[in-house]
């Protein structure tokens, strides 16, 4: 995959110039020893990991880059790492006025909060992955939980990613699974954008869409060898990671790499941090939820032309989401409020564009066919299942949606279903 030509950008025949401000982008082994080279014109570095990864990684980046580190910080974990006000008060009380680089080891949290905290400090930020986990390394959105509230900012992308074949192989097992998920969760999220087009007319573009869809084709089959930790199957996936990041960037959101799926792993996450009870890790989450969004397609799939629309009782609904969201509930319905999205009539929508819908719902890939894919690489849809319980799924097939400003098949499915 030629990351460095995406990087260079495009003229594009929807109408956007594409561009993606990342310099450099070194996926091989031993990359992590260009870190210097590539750092040669910062003298003030803050570099953040946490324990783990400080311990993988970290340790050889801050010798690495020597007298170059100002501080070196590194988060104390019990447990999962939270994106939240605590933790990026540590790190901003640990930048100088004379800081001129953030340099973050590790992967989803430290990107994102490296990420979130250098944009807001006006400062640039280098990446050293640590682990094939996620596609937010290329991307700008920073996903951060505030005031209970799982909220994607638009801040910016790093300036370099480092990701080193020889870490990121040796990575844990269900992080590796969790990035191969996240990459499959793309067949769920490019359907819906197709969808969101349809029914709203929304921005699309077709070369965004291709590319997106090419990492997921040239990541889908290698499940097996991705956890047997193939070093080319690893340089593969991690390219696939950056490359949909570097296509959220084109845009300027992650409509992209983001939908239903996304919107049923966010919910699990924010309502295990609220209730403090087990989630999975997010690509596992994600592509466990797209086995769930299949099936709410095959629902739609097999109804007959929609009928009379149905107004939500506001009240009823407020009862619900103050039930299932608790501390978050507030933000939730203030969210949804703003946008105004329940007042409005979709049914009829559905019903002129009916044919036109089935032709794209019937893009995606059958249940059957995710959980063919997720087997692969030693997940079993039960696991998900015993752990969240049927009642918890189905309240996240109706409220997941409530969580964001994105239209999904999250959105057709209440509104013809509920």
């Amino acid at each position: 995959m030629d990351i460095e030509s995406l990087l260079q950008g495009r003229q594009c025949s929807c109408g956007m110039t594409h561009t993606c401000s990342i310099r450099h982008v070194v996926i091989r082994p031993g990359a992590v020893e260009e870190i210097a080279a590539l750092a040669e014109e910062y003298k003030k570095i803050l570099l953040v990991a946490d324990t783990n990864t400080y311990r993988v990684c970290g340790e050889r980046v801050e010798a690495l880059l020597g007298d170059k580190v100002e501080t070196s910080f590194v988060y104390e974990r019990e447990g999962l790492l939270v994106p939240n006000e605590e933790a990026i008060a540590q790190m901003q009380a640990k930048l100088t006025s004379d800081t001129d680089l953030v340099v973050g080891v590790g992967s989803g949290v430290i990107q994102d909060l490296c990420k979130y905290v250098s944009f807001e400090a006006k400062l640039p930020y280098y990446i050293v992955g640590t682990a094939p986990s996620m596609d937010g390394y290329a991307s700008k959105g920073a996903a951060m939980i505030i005031g209970n509230m799982k909220i994607t900012y638009n801040a910016h992308v790093p300036e370099a990613i480092i990701g080193d074949i020889d870490i990121l192989k040796d990575a844990p097992l269900d992080m590796i699974q969790s990035g191969y998920g996240d990459i499959l969760g793309k067949y769920s999220c490019l359907n819906d954008w197709r969808l969101s087009t349809v029914v709203n007319d929304e921005y699309f573009c077709d070369y965004v869409y291709d590319l997106t869809y090419e990492m997921l084709l040239k990541t889908k089959d290698m499940g097996a060898r991705v956890i047997r930790r193939d070093p080319e199957a690893i340089q593969t996936l991690m390219e696939a990671l950056v490359g949909v990041g570097i296509a959220m960037a084109y845009v300027g959101n992650s409509r992209p790499a983001s939908g239903s799926e996304h919107h049923l792993s966010h919910f699990f996450e924010v309502t295990g941090i609220m209730n403090h009870a087990p989630y999975f890790m997010h690509g596992i989450d994600v592509v466990y939820s797209a086995v769930y969004t299949a099936k709410l397609r095959e629902e739609l799939l097999a109804m007959d032309k929609p009928a009379a629309h149905k107004i939500p009782d506001k009240a009823e609904w407020e009862k619900k989401i103050r039930e299932v969201y608790t501390d978050a509930a507030e933000g939730v319905i203030a969210l949804q409020n703003k946008l105004g999205w329940y007042g409005k009539d979709r049914v009829s929508i559905y019903q002129e564009k009916w044919d036109a819908i089935r032709e794209v719902l019937k893009e995606a890939p059958s249940s059957a066919e995710m959980i063919s894919y997720l087997n692969s690489v030693g997940l079993d849809i039960a696991e998900f299942e015993k752990l969240y319980g049927a009642e918890k799924i189905q309240n996240a097939i109706w409220y997941a949606k409530d969580l964001k400003d994105r239209y999904s098949v999250l959105w057709m499915y209440y509104d013809l279903m509920a």
